[in-house]
């Protein structure tokens, strides 16, 4: 069994979240881009059904023409032909655990149908489906 196979499949098994917050924490590098640009005090992690595990770092502009770690790591997975997440964990600075947003919440729902089942790991440890952190949906 290759390496990426042996981490498809220990991330299917079980609730590998810790997994999953190392891989945000891995890629979190706030810096600034330029006079009013930042990037990288929050990241993300996601978990496929396919066993991929897919980051991403926000972009804070003014304006509101930034976006989400949460929504960076979801494009890497749509580039690669994946939709379907099974789990995810978002962090800022120092490693804490945050939830997504709402507008977050609602973007990856409307990605698959079956993502409102999506775990999240939040701050305290418990752990959420965006469908609960998402209650009476728009649809």
């Amino acid at each position: 069994m290759t390496e990426l196979q042996k981490q498809k499949h220990s991330n299917q098994e079980g609730s590998d979240f810790e997994s999953l917050r190392l891989a945000a924490c891995s890629v979190l590098n706030p810096r600034q881009l330029s006079k009013n640009a930042f990037a990288g005090s929050v990241a993300a992690a996601l978990l496929t059904d396919r066993g991929n595990i897919f980051t991403g770092v926000c972009i804070d502009t003014p304006c509101s023409m930034g976006f989400c770690a949460e929504h960076a790591a979801a494009a890497a997975m749509i580039t690669s032909s994946e939709h379907r997440i099974v789990k995810l964990v978002a962090v800022t600075e120092g490693g804490i655990v945050i939830p997504p947003c709402g507008r977050c919440r609602e973007f990856l729902c409307q990605l698959h149908e079956r993502n409102e089942q999506c775990e999240v790991l939040l701050g305290d440890g418990s752990v959420k489906t965006l469908s609960e952190l998402l209650p009476n949906r728009w649809n």
